[in-house]
C-alpha cells in the first residue's frame, strides 16, 4: 500500500506540474499507459478481456472518467496536498449513496465522523482564503463521482477480475479523452513526452499494488495505510511546487483524513 500512495503521489505532482496542458489530453496519456500496461497482462494471462458484467463496467468507467477528468481540472486551481485531501471525501458519498442504492446501513457512529469530515471542509473554505471555488467545486463534484465508482463497483461483485475492471475504465479513458483532446491539443516537447507517459505507468502501478495490499491483508488494517498519500502529496507540493500550506488548511486536511481513517474501523 505504501508503494501504491508513492505511485500516486507522483501521478499527481506530474498532472500539476503538466498543468498547462489541456486536461482531455492528460486524460488520454494516463489512460493510454495503464491500459497498453492492462492488456498485455490479460492477454498475456488468457484472461477474458471482455468479462462478464459489461454494461455495469462500462457504466463504472464512465463515473471513474468523469472523477478523474474534474480531478485534474481541479489542480489547476487547488494546491495538489489540498485536492488530494478533498478527494477523500468520496468514501463518505460512497456510504451514502450504498445506503440510498444498496440499501446498505451505517453504524450511528459513523454519521458524526461524516459531520466532522465535512466541518474540515468548511474550516478549508471558511478560514483559509487561499482555497479557490472554482476548484472547490471541481474536486467535490469529482468527490462524488468517485463514491458511486465504488457503489458501482460493489454491485459488480466478485464476477470480474479488477485487472479486467481498471481495464475497461483506462480503454473508456484512452477512447474518449482521445476524441475530446483533438479538439484542443498541445503537441508535447521534449520532455513532456516522458512525462505524460509516466502517468499511465504511475496510475498502473498504483492500482496494482493496492489491489494486491488488499488481498493479502485485512481491510480495516491496509486501508488507513491509503490516507498516507496525502502526507506524501502534501511533502512534494512544500517541496517541488513551494505551495504553502496554513495552520487553517492543515487543520481542516487533518479533520478530513482523521475521521476517515476513524471510519475505516468504525464500519469494520
Amino acid at each position: 500500500m505504501v508503494i501504491s500512495t508513492f505511485s500516486f503521489t507522483l501521478l499527481n505532482a506530474v498532472v500539476k506540474y503538466l498543468a498547462h496542458f489541456p486536461t482531455f489530453e492528460i486524460v488520454f496519456f494516463r489512460s493510454l499507459g495503464s491500459f497498453v500496461l492492462g492488456t498485455t497482462i490479460i492477454l498475456g494471462k488468457g484472461i477474458d478481456i471482455l468479462g462478464n458484467r459489461k454494461s455495469l463496467m462500462l457504466l463504472r468507467s464512465v463515473l471513474g472518467l468523469t472523477a478523474m477528468s474534474l480531478f485534474f481540472m481541479s489542480l489547476k486551481y487547488l494546491s495538489v496536498g489540498t485536492a488530494v485531501s478533498l478527494r477523500y471525501l468520496s468514501p463518505i458519498f460512497a456510504a451514502i449513496f450504498a445506503v440510498l442504492l444498496l440499501g446498505e446501513k451505517l453504524r450511528l457512529l459513523q454519521w458524526p465522523l461524516f459531520f466532522i469530515a465535512f466541518s474540515g471542509v468548511i474550516v478549508l473554505k471558511g478560514i483559509d482564503g487561499n482555497i479557490d471555488n472554482t476548484g472547490l467545486f471541481l474536486i467535490l463534484a469529482a468527490s462524488v463521482f468517485s463514491g458511486l465508482v465504488y457503489v458501482a463497483i460493489r454491485r459488480i461483485g466478485q464476477s470480474d477480475l479488477p485487472v479486467v475492471i481498471v481495464n475497461y475504465f483506462m480503454f473508456v479513458g484512452t477512447v474518449i479523452g482521445g476524441v475530446l483532446s483533438v479538439f484542443d491539443w498541445r503537441r508535447p516537447i521534449g520532455n513532456d513526452w516522458l512525462l505524460l507517459l509516466s502517468l499511465g505507468v504511475f496510475g498502473f502501478f498504483g492500482q496494482i499494488f493496492m489491489t494486491r495490499a488488499f488481498q493479502i491483508a485485512k481491510t480495516n488494517m491496509v486501508a488507513p495505510l491509503k490516507y498516507i498519500e496525502v502526507i506524501f502529496t502534501i511533502s512534494v507540493g512544500v517541496l517541488w511546487f513551494g505551495e504553502i500550506y496554513t495552520i487553517w488548511s492543515l487543520l481542516g486536511i487533518l479533520m478530513i483524513v482523521g475521521t476517515l481513517v476513524a471510519n475505516v474501523f468504525v464500519s469494520r
